[in-house]
């Protein structure tokens, strides 16, 4: 069953594309028509695509793997942001700093010098400073959370992007590309859907279509997440009682030692009182 239906999609009208003079050939493959000068989305392509890349997130969240959402549009920025850290995802809704994937390393750079910044806060040696140093941290520190707070516990490259508005977001497209991270994206009729590993054509202007694109992307990885918890403790209860058998069996073991050794005195103490009775028999 698919996670959307048709109506849901045409209500929060996933189906406007943009003017026809500003389309991309590209995406004439997921256009229905033409309507008043606007291209109309062919929401049966849709359905399937929001399918197929729900599924693919669901096994990469599955795995406990990052997916890292981008998405600096201003309708679309809280929404994305709502939905990531529901789940604890990182997420980019600010300007996309350049290189945050190519050259990762100077990016946990900035991240730890806020984590120092906060080190000096609680330590005391911030009070020591001036009043000029303590102002010029401070700013640093606001600028540092601004553009990278929501990516601090990625300590390592993402598993996959989300992306809405590939054009907009070109420059996290290319860098994905460069690295060869997979790049999930809502992508409109003006775009270019060629370096896009998992295509949803919608619209990605509205407020509403952005929302529910999300919605299901969200519940999606959610269901990953959980089902990674799932197998995680089955496999550890496993560990467990596998840990759990040889103890049982050394118990066994120690058990039966003892009851062979009670025997073994019994049987001696039996002996003896029938050689002493013997002995008494034989000097009568």
């Amino acid at each position: 069953m698919s996670r959307v239906s048709f109506e849901q999609l045409l209500e929060a009208g996933v189906h406007f594309g943009h003017l026809k003079r500003k389309w991309n050939p590209a995406m004439a493959p997921y256009i229905f028509m033409e309507r008043n000068g606007i291209h109309i989305i062919d929401l049966h392509k849709t359905v399937v695509k929001i399918d197929e890349a729900a599924e693919a997130l669901k096994n990469l969240a599955r795995t406990g793997r990052k997916i890292l959402f981008v998405a600096t549009k201003k309708q679309a920025k809280q929404i994305v942001a709502d939905r990531a850290v529901a789940i604890g995802m990182p997420y980019v809704i600010e300007r996309w700093p350049g290189g945050m994937l190519t050259n990762f390393p100077t990016i946990r750079k900035a991240v730890k010098k806020m984590s120092s910044i906060d080190k000096m806060s609680k330590d005391g040696t911030f009070n020591n400073l001036s009043k000029r140093e303590k102002l010029q941290i401070t700013r640093q520190r606001a600028k540092l959370e601004k553009t990278l707070g929501s990516i601090a516990d990625m300590n390592r490259l993402p598993a996959a992007l989300f992306v809405i508005d590939v054009m907009k977001e070109n420059i996290a497209v290319c860098e994905a590309k460069r690295l060869g991270i997979p790049v999930f994206a809502m992508v409109d009729t003006n775009s270019d859907p060629t370096d896009i590993d998992f295509v949803i054509p919608a619209n990605d202007d509205a407020t509403k279509s952005v929302e529910l694109i999300m919605t299901v992307v969200y519940e999606a990885i959610n269901e990953g997440l959980q089902e990674g918890k799932a197998l995680a403790k089955e496999s550890g209860e496993e560990g467990e009682s596998e840990e759990a058998t040889p103890k049982r069996e050394r118990r066994a073991k120690s058990s039966a030692r003892k009851e062979r050794s009670h025997k073994e005195d019994d049987e001696a103490i039996n002996a003896a009182v029938i050689s002493r009775v013997a002995k008494n028999l034989d000097e009568d």
